[in-house]
């Protein structure tokens, strides 16, 4: 009943502040979307496999039969959402004022079926300038991503992440300029799960950046220009993994230590995307430190361990994504997906690792789709192959002596758009 009643309340929102309000302009919004899949395998993944990354390692039971070796799927409506895009009156007779609320089913956690915020900023815009307050796309994930039915949008090879953020624009001539301080609230960095030292105990939170005191930094430049984006950016990161250390003594005791442990990252990208009629190209290639926040692999190393107080240093894991993207038609659309990502280690040696799939050298995949599109309506089909090489870790955290695990997927999508 509760959800109705918000159900209802949002829905009659554009009406209701239209009759209240002059000098704004609403456009309300949505889409209902069902997702019907198939895998081969079990799958590193979210939503209960609705956002699909990659498929895991072998798991042996007692006989020495591969535990992850199963078929599963499912049918979820939970990224159907609704959104509202506001133009608000002009701030002091010259900077146009605008806001979007957008929303969607998926929840957080074990919480599915429960409206989660997708999209909730507002927009100074001065002309040539422009900032932007509240939760958006991460400048990574950016305006070059695959257009593809699976809903993980390419990712691990695409970072794929909605951040608040404060984000600046200076637009001339064709050359776009972005300044970036990102926070984290959905999508969280990984760290370790405990004080002890070396523990390779993992665990998603927000206190990794909270207590660093240091958002995340992102500086890119676009051109564009006759159908075509041409772009470079560069991120920082600087996490604090613990605050304290707890030392187990011999006589089974423990004493605790405070700590002053930081992990600084720098990534960098380009992208390029190309759009003329019916045909659309999008590549990005990305070399990655430590970027877990963004639904992608990676994370980082124990360097240095202090013997009386367990203090650590760290140094961050690289890996190197890259993707391509072709799509061809209008009403009948034919698109094609290829990603590869290489697990590059880390610069030193390393006494333990902390991250998600620090255990992959490779990852490869390959999809296409089918999808008919006319007013209001998509329905489609995606076949996609990926691959994923397991190993054990050397000195440095590259993974050798491998071995492939494969996963074939099929999505089937109809949506219904207003």
């Amino acid at each position: 009943m509760k959800k109705s009643l918000v159900l209802v309340a949002f829905m009659a929102l554009p009406g209701f502040m239209m009759a209240q309000k002059k000098g704004f302009d609403y456009k309300f919004y949505g889409q209902v979307r069902t997702d019907l899949f198939y895998n081969s395998r079990a799958n590193s993944e979210t939503v209960d496999g609705l956002f699909y990354m990659y498929p895991k390692d072998i798991l042996p039971d007692a006989d020495g039969k591969d535990l992850n070796s199963f078929a599963n799927g499912g049918f979820y409506t939970l990224y159907s959402r609704l959104g509202i895009d506001v133009d608000g009156p002009e701030l002091m007779g010259k900077i146009k004022t605008s806001a979007k609320l957008e929303v969607d089913f998926r929840g957080s956690g074990t919480s599915f079926s429960m409206f989660r915020m997708r999209h909730v900023y507002f927009n100074l815009d001065w002309g040539k300038s422009a900032l932007l307050v509240g939760q958006t796309w991460h400048p990574l994930y950016g305006d070059v991503a695959p257009d593809i039915l699976n809903l993980n949008m390419g990712a691990p090879f695409q970072p794929f992440s909605r951040a608040p953020q404060l984000r600046y624009r200076f637009t001339t001539k064709g050359l776009v300029l972005t300044a970036s301080a990102i926070w984290q609230s959905q999508y969280l960095s990984v760290g370790p799960a405990n004080n002890a030292p070396g523990t390779t105990t993992t665990v998603k939170s927000q206190n990794f950046i909270k207590n660093s005191c240091v958002p995340e930094f992102y500086f890119g430049a676009d051109y564009r220009t006759l159908g075509m984006i041409l772009g470079a950016g560069v991120h920082v990161s600087s996490m604090t993994p613990r605050t304290q250390s707890e030392i187990k003594m011999e006589d089974k005791t423990s004493k605790i230590y405070k700590v002053n442990e930081r992990i600084t990252s720098v990534s960098g990208e380009a992208h390029v995307k190309y759009v003329k009629e019916k045909f659309s190209f999008s590549a990005k290639t990305l070399l990655s430190s430590n970027l877990t926040m963004t639904s992608t692999v990676g994370g980082y190393g124990v360097t240095h361990v202090d013997s009386r107080t367990g203090e650590q240093e760290y140094a961050p894991l690289r890996v190197s994504h890259s993707w391509v993207n072709m799509v061809y038609g209008s009403k009948l659309r034919f698109g094609v997906f290829a990603g590869y990502l290489k697990n590059l280690g880390a610069k030193e040696d390393v006494k333990s690792l902390i991250g998600t799939g620090t255990n992959l050298d490779q990852l490869s995949s390959a999809s296409a789709e089918l999808t008919y599109n006319i007013p209001n309506w998509k329905f489609g089909a995606e076949y996609s192959w990926t691959g994923a090489w397991y190993g054990k870790n050397d000195s440095k955290g590259k993974v050798v002596d491998t071995n492939l695990l494969k996963n074939n997927r099929v999505v089937l999508t109809a949506m219904f758009q207003f």
